[in-house]
């Protein structure tokens, strides 16, 4: 019986996708507005529906829609998954931590990402990551602009698929920025911040993050960690 619920972030918390991220957001709009955007991609942790809209405003395009719009992020995404491979990565133990934890039944491994999810499972995918998530119980970014709804959608998914409740005691997020450590609180989960991505250690505890790591090197500990042991 499942008991716990665990939430991954991708991006600079799994992989290190070496600015392919950008570039399909790029790819995107200029598919849409038939010319590459002026001023580049705004990140920061955001979900791609606000991405996107934030790219049209900045360029002065008319937003297409979030149908076409989501259908342009697809497409983007599978034409550049064969360059995530190439020059993006794995994180330091990032398939270790995930194969210890996957071989418990009592504990559900998903994603919380502001990625649509048909990219999120090309970028899993990219790497043979995919087979350790219940992708049906994550949520994404194609799913609100707003990032703080998306632990308790992943959490109401969890929950009709498991038939278990998930609360701040047995539901941890996993992730790189304040935004995620905003979203787990708001949530009401557990947060496991990891130093992988752009902002620092103390700025993630700055932001009320539960536990702070480097990275998951230390495979035990962050087993450990992640797990609330």
């Amino acid at each position: 019986m499942v008991s716990q619920l665990l939430l991954w972030d991708v991006d600079h918390t799994l992989i290190e996708n070496s600015g392919i991220s950008k570039a399909i957001y790029s790819s995107a709009f200029s598919r849409l507005a038939s010319r590459p955007p002026i001023n580049p991609p705004i990140t920061a942790g955001m979900t791609d529906r606000l991405i996107m809209r934030k790219m049209f405003v900045s360029d002065s395009v008319p937003d297409p829609g979030w149908p076409r719009t989501d259908d342009a992020l697809q497409a983007a995404g599978a034409e550049l998954q064969p360059k995530l491979r190439e020059v993006g990565y794995v994180l330091p133990g990032v398939r270790e931590v995930l194969k210890q934890i996957h071989t418990r039944a009592e504990v559900v491994q998903s994603v919380v990402t502001g990625n649509i999810a048909q990219n999120a499972a090309i970028k899993l995918a990219a790497f043979a990551l995919e087979g350790f998530f219940d992708m049906a119980a994550g949520a994404y970014g194609g799913d609100s602009e707003d990032r703080h709804d998306l632990v308790r959608l992943a959490k109401a998914r969890a929950e009709r698929l498991y038939n278990a409740v998930f609360d701040e005691s047995n539901t941890t997020v996993i992730g790189d920025t304040p935004r995620d450590v905003e979203a787990a609180c708001q949530g009401g989960a557990r947060i496991v911040a990891v130093a992988t991505g752009v902002d620092s250690e103390s700025e993630l505890r700055a932001a009320g993050a539960n536990v702070v790591l480097r990275d998951l090197s230390d495979i035990d500990h962050a087993v450990s960690v992640i797990l609330g042991r």
